[in-house]
């Protein structure tokens, strides 16, 4: 299968067919990612959280995040792969931003970026994609800002709140972003912004009428648990499954049923 670009994505939208993106963080899921069929691989600065434990997206480093981008490239032979831009990395100046775009596809491999903010990050996003860089916009529930929102929280749920996300989807669309996520709104905004925009709408917590759909890989197998938001649906649980399958393990070792005549070299 040829490698999915945003030409894709934009004729999926003009059909009507959904747009499916989940994220991965290492060669071995970005593999499963790909052979499943799944558009778009975004290498999430979520890592922080479901990968590094930490409590938010804020200590992701650049250097961390190409690392594991190159992970994903490797094994992305179909799907689209988007670089998560962490925290600071474009919001000091118009020249730090293009210049860490820049690095996700030129030392990671990755074909676009993706970067939170709305109309406050058009003059990045119009900077970023001036130098030939295609940009996922993000806007709604935007994790970087988590101590300026007052934590993970719905977002847009008054009218001048609403107002404020329809400028932004408005603001990063005229700045060149070929599509938006749009985490945790109303289901009602979410189908707003889709009939107002001509750019895919990629939703996670907001609704089934954007035009694709995204989820944290380690929420939909069952591997995160520390919390489960609400517009997470876990296909598989598969901790509960790999702890038992390590209990077993130790259980064979210290009694001596592993390793076994079949397991040894003679």
């Amino acid at each position: 299968m040829p490698k999915i670009t945003i030409l894709d994505i934009y004729k999926k939208k003009a059909e009507g067919k959904k747009i499916t993106m989940l994220t991965a963080y290492d060669f071995p899921t970005a593999q499963i990612v790909d052979q499943a069929g799944i558009d778009v691989i975004l290498v999430g600065d979520s890592l922080g959280m479901v990968v590094q434990g930490v409590t938010s997206t804020l200590p992701v480093t650049m250097e961390e995040m190409l690392y594991h981008t190159k992970l994903v490239t490797r094994a992305a032979s179909s799907a689209m792969v988007v670089g998560d831009m962490p925290f600071l990395s474009y919001q000091t100046t118009k020249g730090d931003a293009v210049l860490n775009a820049g690095r996700f596809l030129k030392e990671a491999g990755a074909e676009a970026v993706k970067l939170e903010g709305g109309a406050q990050m058009a003059e990045v996003i119009s900077a970023i994609v001036a130098a030939g860089i295609p940009v996922m916009a993000h806007i709604g529930l935007t994790p970087q800002y988590v101590h300026m929102l007052g934590g993970f929280k719905v977002q847009g749920k008054d009218e001048a709140a609403r107002e404020r996300i329809l400028a932004d989807a408005r603001a990063v669309q005229e700045a060149g972003a070929f599509s938006v996520v749009l985490e945790a709104i109303p289901a009602s905004l979410a189908k707003e912004i889709h009939e107002m925009l001509h750019i895919p709408t990629i939703g996670i917590g907001a609704g089934p009428d954007c035009d694709g759909q995204v989820l944290v890989l380690h929420d939909l197998l069952g591997l995160f648990d520390r919390f489960t938001p609400k517009f997470v649906k876990q296909y598989v649980k598969l901790k509960d499954l790999a702890l038992k399958a390590v209990k077993e393990y130790k259980q064979d070792v210290e009694g001596g049923k592993f390793p076994s005549e079949e397991h040894s070299f003679k």
